[in-house]
């Protein structure tokens, strides 16, 4: 018996060039610029932005044109106010979007009283789930996720500040009371700043770990402004996030660790950014060096592309 061998793919997000949370970032940046550069940098997809069409003629045509793959997409789940088989209901624009466009991944966050979009609110109010609140919300997130596997794709959580699953203590809840099914997008920035210890995460539930999301941090930043009283979208204008290698978290740990577990999938440099003070392509480019070059040394690809 043969073990097909990790397939490693190394992607990034838009968010750096154009905001979606934030819309006067990069408001100004043509759609095509943003692609030239992410294709001339190297890296193979591209995760899908709120700028992109929502056609698959129109999305296969415009990623075409510079040989990307659609990654998969952020899909804000509201699974605290409604059930399961509504939220299936609603979600299958977006599904058929990937599907169609080849995507093996289904991102999805829970955003009903998420607050990391609203710039006046400060991280420290974000909502928090009532330990008896967790059966009911593990079961309908288990069930959407049980119907995605069953359509083809892998269902990767994303853990996120500013939402119930932001800390330890959430994330030992959320894995405690969802099926395996359910697995996760482990994002390094916001782990180690919501204070989730990302290589014990993949130590202890290597089986979840769908997708990842590799960010850097500023640590002092984050403590005077959204760790202080700041709300999320302060401390990113403020540069709380950076590529990898241009940060505090040890990306060669980080690939080691991935190649222990055989983790076959996407990686993704997603730091958002100001565009106005961390110009996007040089930012992507220090990250996908970074990741390739430590993904290299950890044996978890064969060689780093110059």
């Amino acid at each position: 018996m043969t073990t097909e061998a990790p397939s490693i793919e190394f992607g990034v997000s838009p968010i750096a060039w154009i905001n979606d949370d934030m819309p006067e970032l990069g408001a100004d940046t043509p759609l095509d610029h943003v692609l030239r550069d992410i294709a001339e940098l190297g890296f193979t997809g591209v995760e899908l932005g709120g700028r992109f069409p929502k056609t698959p003629a129109e999305l296969k045509a415009l990623l075409g044109g510079f040989n990307l793959k659609l990654v998969g997409g952020w899909y804000s789940a509201e699974l605290l106010t409604r059930t399961a088989e509504a939220e299936i209901a609603l979600l299958q624009g977006h599904l058929d979007l990937l599907k169609a466009m080849g995507s093996q991944v289904f991102i999805i966050a829970e955003t009903s009283n998420a607050i990391h979009g609203q710039k006046s609110t400060a991280l420290k109010t974000r909502p928090h789930l009532a330990a008896a609140d967790w059966v009911q919300y593990g079961r309908r997130l288990t069930d959407v996720a049980d119907y995605i596997v069953g359509q083809g794709l892998k269902f990767a959580y994303h853990h996120h500040l500013g939402t119930v699953v932001e800390d330890e203590a959430d994330l030992n809840a959320f894995i405690a009371n969802t099926g395996e099914t359910v697995g996760l997008t482990l994002d390094t920035g916001h782990a180690v700043l919501g204070g989730i210890d990302p290589f014990a995460v993949i130590a202890a539930a290597p089986g979840r770990i769908n997708h990842v999301h590799c960010k850097d941090i500023r640590r002092d930043v984050f403590a005077r402004t959204a760790g202080d009283h700041d709300s999320f979208l302060n401390g990113v204008l403020e540069g709380m996030f950076t590529v990898p290698g241009d940060g505090e978290i040890d990306y060669g740990r980080l690939m080691r660790d991935l190649k222990r577990i055989d983790y076959s999938g996407w990686i993704i440099v997603e730091a958002e950014q100001d565009p106005a003070k961390a110009d996007p392509r040089a930012y992507a480019d220090i990250g996908l060096k970074t990741l390739k070059r430590e993904a290299a040394a950890a044996g978890l690809i064969e060689t780093a592309a110059a």
